[in-house]
């Protein structure tokens, strides 16, 4: 009987199997494992991937794992980061890459997508720092929420229509608590160079204003505070002091003049005019100190009550100019820089008197007698 003689190759094919049936086992067991522990450095897999994506992106997130943990510079600043509508995920990443905030385009895409974050992200501009590793990066284009918010207080406005605009554009504190904050403010510790004040209204300098929107009523405050102490230059101080006035006595004016202004350009003529009578003794008689006294009409939904009716301007206030001579005790609005300007540097005129124009362009006619002020009456 012949014998059968056996092939040398079998042996390594059995090596061969055997060593192809342990790298699929240990896939199978990478793939099972390597979930778990991504999960402990990532947070959960999204529940949109099946099993085997799950396994192979934990396994990928696990070999890049310093380039997602570790932040490109611990010491980084903010800087804004804008995002296109419609921008793809690896665009974007590949930006932020460009951009220094991030070490890896190709890995911050893989945890988007790894984490379901990729669906989410938000266009906008966002504050984002190299500070931040990419999976805060990841977490912060997912809010829509702006961090800074941009607040404009006009000139004239009173320190409740300033304290109602904050929470309206987005600011978390009520205007309650505004108003709490700013009227607890006293003295020159808050108003350099103020040591007439009984408080901050006349001196939130009308602006523009980007703030974070976390920030609470004392750091806005601050702010506006300080911008009015830049704004009010040492030459409007010496202007100032050339007529006579102290700081806060100006900044009273200066609050009178914006309300009654329509045209700014008028400004420094209506100074005058509250100049010449208070240098004869005369009541300043001005309409916008009435409002004040009354303070907030409800019917109109308005600060501001308008028209005034005789009795109106009899209301019991020392604010009230057509019952008390001289100034009011504070500035009746925040006033603006060219009615501070009028004060620091009025017009020369012989004028007592003003009133509206007739022809609704908002300028006045002015006269330096009683008569002509009557003649200047509208029909």
């Amino acid at each position: 009987m012949t014998q059968r003689k056996h092939s040398p190759l079998t042996p390594i094919l059995i090596l061969f199997l055997v060593a192809a049936c342990l790298v699929v086992v240990t896939a199978l067991l990478g793939l099972e494992i390597a979930p778990r522990l991504a999960a402990q450095d990532f947070g959960p897999a999204s529940p949109g991937l099946d099993r085997f994506q799950k396994g192979v992106y934990s396994v990928q997130l696990l070999l890049q794992k310093d380039s997602l943990i570790q932040p490109v510079d611990p010491a980084g600043a903010q800087k804004a980061i804008q995002i296109q509508a419609g921008e793809s995920v690896g665009a974007i990443a590949l930006e932020l890459e460009s951009e220094g905030v991030i070490r890896d385009a190709g890995s911050f895409r893989l945890y988007l997508i790894y984490a379901g974050l990729d669906k989410g992200i938000q266009a906008g501009s966002h504050q984002l720092s190299p500070a931040q590793n990419a999976l805060e990066i990841a977490g912060a284009i997912q809010d829509a929420t702006p961090k800074i918010l941009s607040i404009k207080i006009l000139p004239g406005w009173r320190l409740e229509e300033i304290a109602a605009a904050l929470p309206l554009n987005g600011f978390s504190m009520t205007a309650e608590d505004f108003l709490a904050a700013a009227r607890g403010l006293k003295g020159t510790s808050v108003l350099p160079g103020n040591p007439d004040t009984r408080g901050v209204e006349g001196y939130l300098f009308p602006d523009t204003y980007s703030i974070k929107r976390d920030a609470g009523s004392a750091e806005i405050l601050a702010v506006m505070l300080q911008n009015f102490d830049n704004q009010v230059t040492p030459e409007i101080r010496n202007g100032f002091e050339s007529q006579g006035m102290t700081l806060g006595q100006a900044v009273i004016l200066a609050s009178m003049v914006q309300k009654e202004a329509v045209v700014s350009d008028e400004m420094p003529v209506i100074a005058s005019v509250f100049y010449n009578r208070l240098q004869n003794g005369m009541r300043l008689e001005s309409d916008p100190t009435a409002q004040y006294a009354l303070g907030y009409i409800a019917s109109q939904k308005t600060w501001w009550k308008n028209p005034l009716n005789q009795s109106d301007l009899k209301v019991n206030s020392p604010y009230n100019t057509y019952i008390v001579t001289g100034l009011p005790p504070g500035p009746i609005c925040d006033p603006g820089l060219a009615a501070l300007k009028a004060v620091a540097f009025p017009a020369q005129t012989s004028y007592y008197y003003f009133r509206a124009r007739c022809d609704g362009s908002g300028r006045h006619n002015f006269s330096a007698t009683y008569d002509e002020h009557i003649k200047n009456a509208c029909p």
